[in-house]
């Protein structure tokens, strides 16, 4: 049998036993499901009722109520780093925010991984504290 493949971009035609024809034949014919596949789900995900919920609603927009308590929260989240030194916030920012680990935050700051544990410790304690307190008010 005679079959036509792309070479480099240039159509070839090879003569092939009829098991080599029928296994490429057999793949070209699952490419062709794949293709038609993908561009039934173009994102790459079923289409389910999350999709129709999710996609069909309009951009978030943000309550003035919810504005305000996460204003709040910020602010009392600065107010408890205000209380900390220089270096603890620098550490504890580098590990809860960037999330480096305890040995990189180290090396970048040129202490050991003990102190920088120490200062992640002490701010993560200020914390616990500090909504404790006002849980209890």
């Amino acid at each position: 049998m005679e079959v036509t493949i792309n070479y480099n971009g240039q159509a070839v035609a090879v003569e092939v036993t009829l098991e080599v024809y029928e296994f490429l034949d057999r793949a070209d014919h699952k490419t062709e499901n794949l293709f038609h596949e993908q561009r039934r789900h173009w994102d790459g995900r079923e289409f389910d009722e999350y999709i129709i919920t999710t996609e069909g609603v309009g951009v978030y927009g943000e309550t003035p109520e919810e504005y305000l308590c996460r204003m709040e929260t910020l602010h009392e989240l600065i107010a408890v780093l205000d209380t900390c030194t220089e270096a603890q916030r620098r550490r504890f920012l580098l590990y809860a925010l960037d999330g480096l680990s305890l040995a990189e935050i180290g090396v970048l700051c040129g202490c050991s991984k003990v102190a920088v544990y120490q200062s992640v410790e002490a701010v993560r304690k200020k914390f616990i504290n500090f909504f404790e307190n006002r849980l209890n008010e």
